[in-house]
């Protein structure tokens, strides 16, 4: 899907990513800042479409793909398409995404971000076989592998703790109060994990 959206409405010029699947229950799907994969020749940035959202409608999904690859194109092309830290998408991005099938409307405090695929974008799917196979795996619910699981039978008991965790690339830190850091890799605000 990647490369066929790449070909079709970027003239193939957008750099190979790494696709992964994690949790991040606050989002459909990401982009890191920053190339954080490499291998011996060259580096990459991630995309992830997030695990729990994958029992959504192919199109969708796809959607969220295609949204996750304006931003990559924004940044390789030096278009302003995101403030505060990437949660707030401007009207750039909003034109970006418009002009690559995709349906961009404005939600408060995250501003021109909620994305539906165009009935357009739904027939270059249908036209390159994309439509044909749905997801058949999805996450019930995020999984939390900062914790060893409860063998005990006992209640947890609260923790003072708090986690932050980087909207990018999902590094995590741990604090015992409220704390505003950045993210040293990706250089994004971590956002605190709600308990």
């Amino acid at each position: 899907a990647f490369d066929v959206l790449n070909r079709v409405y970027f003239n193939a010029e957008l750099p190979k990513v790494m696709i992964t699947i994690q949790s991040r229950p606050k989002a459909y799907g990401y982009i890191t800042c920053n190339e954080v994969w490499t291998d011996t020749d060259r580096s990459y940035y991630e995309i992830n479409i997030t695990a729990e959202y994958l029992n959504r409608p192919i199109e969708n999904v796809l959607a969220t793909l295609q949204h996750e690859m304006v931003h990559l194109y924004c940044m390789v092309n030096g278009i302003q398409d995101t403030s505060k830290a990437g949660r707030y998408h401007n009207k750039n991005f909003k034109a970006e995404a418009e002009k690559r099938g995709l349906l961009i409307e404005y939600v408060k405090y995250i501003g021109y971000s909620k994305t539906t695929p165009s009935a357009q974008f739904i027939t270059v799917l249908r036209e390159h076989g994309l439509l044909e196979d749905s997801i058949q795996h999805f996450r019930l619910e995020p999984l939390d592998v900062s914790q060893p699981p409860n063998t005990t039978g006992k209640p947890k008991k609260k923790s003072s703790t708090r986690k932050y965790i980087c909207p990018a690339c999902g590094m995590s830190v741990r604090a015992t109060r409220e704390v505003h850091i950045i993210c040293g890799d990706c250089f994004c605000v971590m956002e605190q994990e709600e308990a």
